[in-house]
């Protein structure tokens, strides 16, 4: 399976008055746009993306959704693991679509750093990864999702999705 993990683009600043439910804060209008240089790159390797799974958070699904649109990707589908869940509850969530050849999940940190070292060494803690916000990696996996199983093949940050386009 190929895996790409996208973590969601830079979101508005936590403030209890605009949005008393942090899973309802949006993206920014700076988000956005770097997100589409991204998205553009992800739609050059990946053209034929089987599964977007997302997590059900604004910030997220908006980067989800902006993907979708520039990658030409399928219409992301919510998956609540996404939404801060542990790195085996992701994993599962992936699994339930392991006949797709190509999945991308989209999501928050720190689990998305937890998910690639579980991926990768079994463990949550043993690779620290500097995600940032609007990056994407890209995971070689043999079969269905499983820990100490993958390849990390690539990252791609925004800044060098900007310098590459």
């Amino acid at each position: 399976m190929d895996l790409y993990i996208i973590r969601h683009a830079i979101a508005e600043k936590r403030d209890a008055a605009r949005w008393p439910d942090d899973s309802q804060r949006p993206l920014t209008d700076r988000g956005r746009t770097r997100f589409r240089a991204v998205a553009a790159l992800l739609g050059e390797v990946a053209p034929d993306l089987d599964v977007l799974l997302s997590s059900g958070f604004a910030r997220a699904w908006e980067t989800a959704e902006i993907v979708s649109e520039i990658a030409g990707w399928p219409a992301p589908k919510r998956a609540e693991a996404m939404e801060l869940g542990s790195s085996q509850e992701m994993c599962e969530a992936i699994a339930a679509h392991d006949r797709a050849p190509s999945v991308a999940v989209v999501g928050h940190e720190p689990c998305l750093s937890e998910l690639v070292s579980y991926l990768l060494t079994g463990d949550d803690a043993a690779v620290e990864m500097d995600f940032k916000k609007g990056a994407a990696a890209f995971l070689s996996l043999p079969g269905r999702p499983a820990p100490g199983d993958a390849l990390l093949t690539w990252v791609l940050t925004p800044r060098l999705a900007r310098a590459l386009a």
